[in-house]
């Protein structure tokens, strides 16, 4: 049996691979991005031909993925969490179409925001589109899932939604393979109008999906990743969801506890199994990564006469990572934190790379917009994104992809002018194309600030969607040709290029400024490259 070293993230690229992937999508997100990199790098995958090119966002990824499996094939898309947020139409739509060949959804959640804007749990969203949603405690059981949710998938018609969250995504762990399986044959769906969501089609469709919902609770009561472990210490039991289970183990052996556990790994939650534990034990407490989501459908069904406790009663903190020491206190037992941090290696806010293309152009915006005061800068997800910090302190707003484009048109409509707004090259073909078509509709009197780097910097240098053409596109959207203008953002041309922003300010309608060197990442990367050749 071969055994490979991988990260959370590669055990389910290679599970997928394994498992008779034909095609991968996906927009990079951190910490979802190396699922989709591994399959890249894969030579297997390669032979293979298996589809792995980067999609325009999240929400073109999760179409795709959907039309290949309309084709009978087997595919994944991924995506972080709030990358959900933005196929969320197309992914909940797809629970009524169904699938031909298996699909599988993989969310990477990120508790504590290491790198995001929020902490919200992606298994809401599988229980709002009533899927079924699968967890994997480690690396083993993500590699096995991906067999398994491609079959549940095909099983049912339906696509599957794995959930990780960053610290499975990003450790590693010894996994043994499985027997690869073949691609699927193209064919087409036996119903040709299953995927027709009109009115008359998708109340038949919700009818069936409705219908399915007892079998997918059969599924999990059976499956091999919910398991009841009995003990004989019955004053309480523990309910653990995914990676929690490693946080309460790590304290079971030292501690030499004997509580029973029900471990979830498939949902919707086994009810019977549920039950027994419920049954036999005083109390429960329920660990789960993310939001206390299982706890508040236990609290509904449950709760009487039983304690339940988690993050609702304040036995486990409302907002971020589990980890061995909360779980600790949680079950009572002595505080395990480690000593303090060295004040040396205390945390440090992020920096942009020395050299980088975003800090001599927020130099020059900075003394462009100065006369007009503070607080005219609207921006949005990207290494630029630390403009908002020293010694910058240029941009006032990070809300999500794109938004820097509409809130800035929104606050010219209210009468701040001027208004600017700062994107990324990758973070416009993202989700800011559109919101300069509603300021090119209305000629909005704003200006457009596109930080051109010709990558996907801040995930680790990805393919960008328009590098090369985002003149064109501007263009060819409706901005005046006079008022598409690239820039070198470089610090002997900051007075050239102060000059430029100040003019395009004065504009009462729309402009762009393309501000155009490459990511001095890739750039050192590429150079190494050429050195070897």
């Amino acid at each position: 049996m071969q055994k490979l070293v991988l990260l959370g993230d590669e055990a389910i690229a290679q599970g997928a691979i394994d498992a008779g992937l034909s095609g991968v999508y996906a927009y990079p997100g951190t910490p979802s991005t190396e699922i989709t990199e591994y399959i890249q790098g894969s030579k297997e995958a390669i032979e293979k031909g298996i589809h792995s090119e980067w999609s325009a966002n999240e929400k073109t990824a999760m179409e795709a993925a959907l039309g290949m499996a309309y084709a009978g094939k087997r595919a994944m898309v991924c995506m972080k969490h709030v990358g959900l947020n933005v196929a969320a139409d197309a992914f909940i739509n797809s629970a009524l179409t169904g699938i031909n060949g298996g699909l599988v959804v993989t969310v990477a959640d990120d508790p504590s925001m290491h790198s995001s804007q929020n902490e919200q749990d992606s298994r809401f969203y599988g229980k709002f589109a009533m899927i079924p949603i699968l967890e994997p405690a480690n690396q083993q059981e993500a590699y096995n899932m991906m067999f398994y949710a491609f079959e549940l998938s095909e099983k049912y018609s339906i696509p599957v939604m794995l959930r990780i969250t960053t610290r499975m995504a990003h450790s590693r762990a010894v996994v043994n393979l499985s027997d690869k399986l073949e691609e699927n044959s193209l064919h087409l769906p036996k119903d040709l109008k299953q995927f027709i969501l009109l009115p008359s089609i998708a109340r038949l469709k919700y009818d069936g999906l409705l219908k399915h919902q007892s079998a997918f609770t059969e599924e999990s009561e059976m499956s091999p990743f919910n398991t009841y472990l009995d003990g004989n210490d019955k004053s309480l039991g523990i309910i653990v969801c995914g990676l929690a289970y490693n946080y309460y183990m790590e304290n079971s052996i030292k501690a030499k506890l004997n509580y029973p556990i029900l471990k979830i790994s498939q949902y919707p939650a086994p009810v019977e199994q549920i039950k027994k534990i419920t049954t036999e034990c005083d109390e429960l407490l329920i660990l789960e990564e993310g939001y206390p989501v299982l706890e508040e459908q236990l609290r509904g069904f449950y709760n009487a006469p039983h304690k339940i406790r988690g993050r609702l009663d304040g036995s486990l903190p409302m907002a971020g990572e589990l980890n061995p020491n909360l779980v600790a206190k949680s079950l009572g037992l002595e505080d395990i934190t480690g000593p303090d941090i060295p004040k040396i290696v205390a945390k440090r806010p992020p920096a942009l790379c020395k050299g980088c293309s975003h800090a001599d152009m927020y130099f020059a915006l900075n003394e462009a917009i100065d006369k007009y005061g503070k607080g005219r800068v609207f921006s949005d997800i990207g290494c630029y994104t630390l403009g908002a910090l020293d010694p910058y302190n240029a941009i006032y707003s990070c809300v999500d992809m794109g938004a820097s484009v509409t809130m800035a048109k929104g606050a010219a409509d209210a009468g701040l002018i001027p208004s600017v707004a700062v994107i990324g090259d990758s973070t416009f073909t993202h989700s800011g194309i559109t919101g300069l078509l509603d300021a090119v509709n209305e000629n909005s009197p704003i200006t457009l600030i596109i930080s051109d780097n010709s990558t996907t910097g801040m995930t680790g240098g990805q393919k960008s969607a328009a590098t090369g053409r985002l003149e064109k596109i501007c263009i060819g959207i409706g901005v005046e040709e006079d008022h598409v203008i690239i820039i070198d953002p470089l610090k002997k041309k900051q007075s050239i290029n102060v000059e430029i922003m100040t003019k395009e300010f004065e504009y009462k309608g729309v402009s762009v400024i393309i501000a155009q060197r490459e990511c001095i990442q890739t750039l050192l990367r590429r150079k190494q490259i050429q050195k070897s050749i």
